[in-house]
């Protein structure tokens, strides 16, 4: 009898600074609040320029029982994209040791989540992209996206990168950022269009979360979205 395979899903952003990481924790947060009983939880980036995500997870997810190198276990000190920040440094970026994490996480873990450096386009090293990453990988991946002004050519411009490699994409995010109200929510990032240009389907907004440190309130916002397409069956 064959091992059952843990569900993985791959997190990208449209830019940078764009939310991702906290959609990252709210679906952990989901996750650890309702759905345990369906296994253990993992979290990896594989790759960390600066201080930040490593130290988030570690922060408000101590009950995964994950070393600081199992959540990232490649680290660079400046805040730069990955190849810049190593070669710097004056060190070589293996992505062996980022695979080698995700296996082991694999061994007990029953759902991973992996978050990207930036966007799909963002260089690891100085020949690949996460989007190289990811399809080499072979992870389904969900995009996030702000909702702002510029939202709707985010979206449709990184689809266009997904469907280039081709990665399958289980959905669009649109996160609030900042706190907007509803009719500009629906003039800014429009459910409808951004489907209708991408064939892609939009999983719903994520309400912006004041305190990323309250793990109850970043579930509840998870809450808001259509998680089953993401792995994540009704808990």
């Amino acid at each position: 009898m064959s091992e059952r395979r843990p569900q993985q899903l791959a997190i990208a952003g449209s830019d940078t600074e764009v939310g991702k990481t906290v959609f990252v924790l709210a679906l952990a947060a989901y996750w650890q609040q309702h759905c345990q009983k369906q296994g253990a939880l993992g979290l990896l980036k594989p790759v960390q320029s600066g201080e930040g995500d490593q130290e988030i997870y570690g922060e408000l997810f101590a009950d995964l029982n994950q070393s600081p190198e199992s959540f990232n276990p490649i680290r660079l000190q400046a805040p730069l994209a990955p190849p810049i920040a190593a070669e710097r440094e004056g060190k070589m970026i293996d992505l062996a040791l980022a695979w080698q994490a995700l296996q082991t996480l694999q061994s007990d873990r029953s759902f991973i989540l992996i978050e990207g450096a930036g966007g799909l386009g963002s260089p690891v090293t100085w020949e690949l992209t996460f989007a190289d990453v990811v399809a080499a990988w072979r992870l389904p991946l969900v995009l996030v996206v702000p909702v702002k002004l510029g939202a709707i050519a985010q979206a449709v411009a990184n689809v266009a990168l997904a469907r280039q490699f081709p990665i399958p994409l289980r959905g669009i995010v649109l996160n609030e950022v900042t706190a907007v109200s509803a009719a500009d929510r629906e003039a800014l990032a429009p459910i409808g269009l951004i489907e209708s240009l991408t064939h892609v389907p939009v999983l719903g907004y994520l309400p912006h979360v004041g305190n990323w440190r309250d793990r109850a309130a970043l579930a509840a916002a998870a809450a808001h979205l259509n998680l089953e397409p993401l792995g994540i069956s009704p808990c």
